[in-house]
Parts: structure tokens; C-alpha cells; sequence
């Protein structure tokens, strides 16, 4: 506003000293103050572009750092990524091969399995055979898958393995003096196979060295009261039973 006043002044003083029209004077003077207005408000308008797209700058520049940051991340999952479909790839390798060694595992294992069945005492021999019989099906069988092929090889093994902590006693029918007779069972663990006349007059032993049922003396009440106890008719308690071990009872 001074520039004004002292532009009016300057103006007033040349158009006193050439004695030119006051009027004149004062619309020039208001043109002046028109275009100053014009052009400040030109500069203001500049000013609040300016500011405008100096703030959206601002908002750029922060969505480019974030992308910045956010492109980092995808690369090193991204990276992590590639590292893991090779140890993949390495996996399914690996899986491949094992998947051809199984098959052949598997039939090694049952011939295994049925060969201890022949050689180990005779006790649910029928339910045994069958369950190896089982196995071989499900090897045979290309439905089955090989998953399942495996549970029920070591399901089988597992079966085995806990006969020889278990005590059981069954029915069953066994040459006796090439007389086939049928007797009671009992079999403590692994430890030892024996029979008893249903009578109770007789007890014997499974005589692991000549493969055949002999005859013992003096144990017809332990090996009652064994079978009492396998039946769960009578507590558990210790028991004084034949046991033949190599080379001697």
C-alpha cells in the first residue's frame, strides 16, 4: 500500500508541474491499483499452487518410499521363496528314490517276518501265518497304496514284538505221543510255552531245540494257576514253571 502512495504522490507531483487534469491522474492511478491487484492476486494464486503441489510432492515421495520398503519385503519373500523350491525340489528327489526302495523294504521285511514265525514257537500259529499271508496280499495288491503297505508291515512287527510281554493262555489241539490232543495253552511272554491236559493230570513244555511237546512232571499246579491267571481268573503272581533254555531245561 505505500508503493501506492508513493506512486499517487509522484504521479500528482509530474501532473502538478504539467498541469495535467487531476482526473486523468486518478484513472491512471486506479489502473495501476487494478493491475496490482491482478497481478498480486496472480501471485497468490502461484503461491496456493505451489503450496498445493508441494503437498502432493510430499504425499509421492512417502507412497514412493513405502513402495520402496514394500518391494524390499516382496523381493526377500520372494528370494525366500526360490531357496524353498529348490529344497523342495531336493525333497521330492529325495522322495522319489525312497519311494522305489520301499517296495523291495517291504518284501525283505516280510520274508523276515515270516521266517521268524517258522522258527519261533508254535502259539496262535493260525492267526500268525494268516497275518503274514495278510502282508504279502497288501505287497501284491497295486491298489494299496504305499503308505499303508508300511503300516501294516511294521503293525505286524509291532504284534510280534509285544507277544513277548504279554501272558495268554488259548485252546488249542497239538500232537502229543503222535496222539493229537486238545489241551490248554499258556504262553508266558517268549519266555515259555506250555500245555495242560484239559483234565489238568498232565502239563508240558514246547521243547525249543527238538521242536516238539515234552512232557514235565511237578508242574501241574503252577501251570493251572498260570492259566487261571492269563484268563483273569486269578490275581498275578509268580509262578514256578519249566523253562527250556539251550542245552538244558
Amino acid at each position: 500500500m505505500k508503493s501506492y502512495v508513493y506512486l499517487l504522490s509522484l504521479l500528482a507531483f509530474f501532473a502538478l508541474s504539467d498541469g495535467a487534469d487531476i482526473d486523468q491522474i486518478l484513472e491512471v492511478n486506479d489502473n495501476n491499483i487494478v493491475q496490482s491487484e491482478s497481478s498480486q492476486e496472480k501471485v497468490d494464486n502461484l503461491a496456493d499452487e505451489k503450496d498445493s503441489l508441494l503437498a502432493e510432492w510430499k504425499v509421492v515421495v512417502k507412497q514412493v518410499e513405502g513402495l520402496k520398503i514394500y518391494n524390499a519385503q516382496k523381493r526377500q519373500q520372494i528370494k525366500a521363496q526360490e531357496e524353498r523350491l529348490v529344497t523342495l525340489a531336493e525333497q521330492t528327489r529325495q522322495v522319489v528314490v525312497i519311494q522305489r526302495q520301499i517296495p523291495p523294504l517291504m518284501e525283505r521285511m516280510a520274508d523276515s517276518l515270516e521266517q521268524f514265525v517258522n522258527l519261533d514257537a508254535p502259539f496262535s500259529l493260525n492267526e500268525r501265518v494268516k497275518r503274514v499271508n495278510q502282508v504279502r496280499n497288501t505287497l501284491s495288491d497295486p491298489k494299496v497304496t504305499a503308505s499303508e503297505q508300511v503300516r501294516q508291515v511294521l503293525e505286524a512287527y509291532n504284534i510280534e514284538r509285544e507277544y513277548g510281554r504279554t501272558i495268554e493262555t488259548y485252546e488249542d489241539a497239538i500232537v502229543l505221543d503222535g496222539e493229537e490232543k486238545v489241551v490248554n495253552i499258556l504262553r508266558i511272554g517268549r519266555l515259555a510255552l506250555l500245555y495242560q491236559l484239559k483234565d489238568q493230570s498232565e502239563a508240558g513244555i514246547w521243547d525249543t531245540e527238538t521242536n516238539q511237546w515234552v512232557k514235565v512232571d511237578g508242574y501241574r499246579i503252577p501251570v493251572r494257576d498260570g492259566i487261571r491267571m492269563a484268563n483273569k481268573v486269578a490275581p498275578l503272581d509268580l509262578l514256578s514253571v519249566p523253562v527250556k533254555f539251550e542245552g538244558g531245561e
